[in-house]
């Protein structure tokens, strides 16, 4: 230990928080921390000591300090093995340690467990009061550092937050719209009044049987309600026609996936759902249209759709057919398991009216 009577004042150091102006010296030599701590406390600083690593942690428990100076080589634990367990207790607390030894890869060494300050015994008292003035200077540029971030992240999350309420308030607005407009259009026929929320219904209850994320669920069953927007653009001649369908009345019917499409496009709010409203008149063999996707290059929402669709229209009762009984829709679904649908959404099928019953999802 070098000079004792040397060493500047620090009357104005303080090193923020309620721990302010509080050390833990931890040395292994009693005369070290008997020399240390009595200049310390001279200049007004809170010293206590701690003869070993263990006792240091016993310290710390139960006490917060500024700062720790803590010698490297000591008994049991060595000051680079307390100084990461340190860092657990305590993450702000200012660390500096002490050697015998002026070796650059152990000031390196302690550095990297998380020392701001590294001192080579003697310690000139000055240079240890200049040291504290840096450490407590970075330990307080830190936590301010910290602070304005946390300040900054929390108006981050208050902007996004409302960013994505108003982006919420947005596309349900536009899902509102569209599917009011659907509406209108479907109560011109009485007999498909209310149809898309039925394939709605039965398409939120696939994908809950298919155990698919609540999220997913949400978007398959938007979907579902917009899926069919596109009929609203075509001939109503055609489209309410009592029998069936002229080859040409057909290809009319078809345009309305593409005009679908390109009625949803500038609503960016809905773009998540355009795969799923292109693909629901795609079948599994292959043999469906717009674009005669097959299997799995169907999405799932689309191939959900196609069954929900498909099972609503044939319960549903037509100007030119009754509806058919849901048990014998079943049936009849079954033998297209695999080629108009695909097999495992049919058994979620399968399941929902079997455990659900499909109670009031099908018109009289």
């Amino acid at each position: 230990m070098s000079d004792l009577s040397r060493g500047g004042a620090l009357s104005n150091l303080v090193i923020g928080g309620p721990e302010a102006r509080r050390i833990l010296i931890v040395d292994d030599e009693e005369t070290i921390r008997l020399a240390l701590s009595k200049f310390l406390r001279s200049r007004g600083f809170d010293v206590e000591t701690a003869e070993s690593g263990m006792t240091a942690l016993e310290h710390l428990g139960s006490a917060s300090y500024s700062l720790m100076l803590c010698d490297i080589r000591m008994p049991g634990m060595s000051g680079l093995e307390l100084v990461p367990r340190v860092r657990e207790l305590h993450p702000d607390m200012a660390i500096m340690m002490l050697s015998a030894v002026n070796d650059a890869p152990t000031a390196s060494e302690s550095m990297s467990a998380g020392a701001m300050e590294y001192l080579t015994k003697p310690v000139d008292l000055q240079d240890l009061l200049d040291a504290i003035e840096r450490v407590a200077n970075r330990r307080d540029l830190a936590i301010e550092q910290r602070n304005v971030q946390r300040l900054i992240d929390a108006e981050v999350a208050r902007r996004t937050s409302e960013v994505e309420r108003e982006r919420a308030a947005l596309r349900a607005a536009a899902i509102d719209s569209i599917a009011h407009l659907i509406a209108l259009h479907e109560s011109k026929d009485p007999f498909l009044a209310g149809t898309t929320l039925r394939v709605a219904a039965v398409a939120r209850a696939i994908a809950e049987v298919l155990e698919l994320p609540p999220a997913e669920v949400e978007r398959i069953a938007i979907a579902a309600r917009l899926h069919d927007v596109g009929k609203i653009a075509l001939r109503d001649s055609v489209l309410n026609k009592p029998g069936a369908l002229s080859p040409e009345e057909f290809e009319h019917v078809k345009e309305h996936v593409q005009l679908g499409l390109e009625i949803l496009a500038p609503l960016t709010q809905l773009h998540d759902i355009l795969e799923m409203v292109r693909d629901h008149h795609e079948h599994w063999d292959g043999s469906g249209y717009p674009q005669g996707l097959m299997g799995e290059r169907i999405s799932l929402g689309g191939r959900i759709l196609c069954c929900a669709d498909a099972f609503i229209a044939l319960t549903s009762r037509r100007a030119y057919r009754p509806a058919m009984a849901v048990e014998d829709t079943i049936d009849y679904l079954e033998a297209h398991a695999g080629g108009l649908l695909d097999p495992r959404v049919y058994a979620a099928l399968q399941r929902v009216v079997a455990e659900r019953h499909v109670l009031g999802l099908t018109a009289d």
